[in-house]
């Protein structure tokens, strides 16, 4: 009970000093908002349309800082981020709520399957590790780890969408006509199987080679001289002894992952013109959007420090011994 009660503890904190962080830095930085999107348009800016453009995206500059912060963070929790000023009139909760499911749907599905491969693989890659299967498996990892994604994404467009034309150059569905039902959702599959392919193949190497390094310090184990002594196969003593104790690393990796899950996957999403919450994110750092930064750090901090709380409860009911 000490044990959860710390790590419930130290997600509000965590949680607070992120809101915070995020709420100071962008008010650190010199200039205006309402100054910089009107000198866009290269003309002298005037003060009375800075003015009324501060009204418009909500800058009230008159307010105390302490009672921004206060409203912030009630802001916050209440879903109410603002006007984005990419999209201006268009509240970043809207953008968000289009943005996320797409992400959500590739980078998370994409998330599951390299972990469950790669843990698979890297589990043999451990097991068999002397033997001709452990050593090909882990020179494929570690060639596919050497692999920056972004390149994987270019050649696999190139290759598959420009060349071949086996599959479209981007987005995320057909925009060509209007599509419902089946043939909308095939169509959606249809476009997120290459950025799937590389978010899947891009992280498929730390995956082997983590579990990998996992399986092979725990084989000195006497546990494991005595499955072997009682005469266990080796899938059993692979899969109810090496493996249970081998993945414990790898699940608050996992948990990490899926918490970074609704950052996106800014460069692949880019590159496929993908439009999830990378892709918007990239958009307002150019654009110097700050209530839609602030938005998606937010969502960011909330999901990472979710995930890790998640996973440690998934921890100590994995492993009794972190309970203390």
């Amino acid at each position: 009970m000490k044990y959860i009660f710390q790590k419930i503890l130290f997600f509000f904190i965590a949680l607070w000093t992120a809101l915070t962080l995020n709420f100071l830095i962008p008010r650190l930085m010199p200039g205006d908002p309402a100054e910089r999107i009107l000198s866009r348009f290269g003309s002298e800016v005037n003060e009375s349309a800075v003015e009324a453009l501060r009204i418009a995206i909500g800058l009230e500059k008159d307010k105390s800082l302490f009672s921004q912060y206060f409203e912030y963070i009630k802001n916050s929790f209440t879903g109410n981020f603002g006007i984005s000023y990419v999209y201006y009139p268009v509240p970043v909760r809207d953008i968000l709520a289009s943005s996320l499911p797409w992400t959500i749907g590739l980078v998370g599905i994409s998330t599951v399957i390299s972990f469950l491969i790669g843990t698979w693989l890297g589990a043999i890659a451990g097991y068999k590790r002397d033997k001709p299967t452990g050593t090909t498996l882990t020179i494929i990892s570690l060639m596919i780890k050497a692999f920056p994604y972004f390149w994987l994404a270019m050649m696999l467009l190139y290759i598959f969408g420009y060349v071949l034309k086996w599959f479209p150059l981007s987005n995320a569905y057909s925009t060509k006509e209007l599509l419902s039902g089946w043939r909308f959702i095939s169509s959606v599959i249809y476009h997120a199987i290459l950025p799937a392919i590389t978010l899947v193949v891009a992280s498929l190497g730390s995956w082997i080679l983590t579990m990998r390094n996992n399986i092979v310090s725990v084989l000195a184990e006497d546990y494991i001289l005595l499955a072997e002594a009682k005469g266990l196969s080796q899938e059993e003593i692979l899969r109810n002894y090496a493996m249970r104790n081998a993945i414990l690393p790898s699940i608050t990796a996992f948990g990490l992952s899926l918490g970074f899950v609704v950052s996106g996957a800014l460069l692949t999403e880019i590159v496929f013109s993908y439009p999830g919450v990378g892709y918007q994110l990239y958009r307002a750092a150019v654009s110097q959007d700050y209530p839609l930064i602030q938005a998606i750090f937010f969502f960011i901090s909330l999901s990472v420090l979710g995930a890790n709380l998640l996973m440690d409860f998934v921890y100590i009911s994995l492993d009794p011994r972190a309970r203390g």
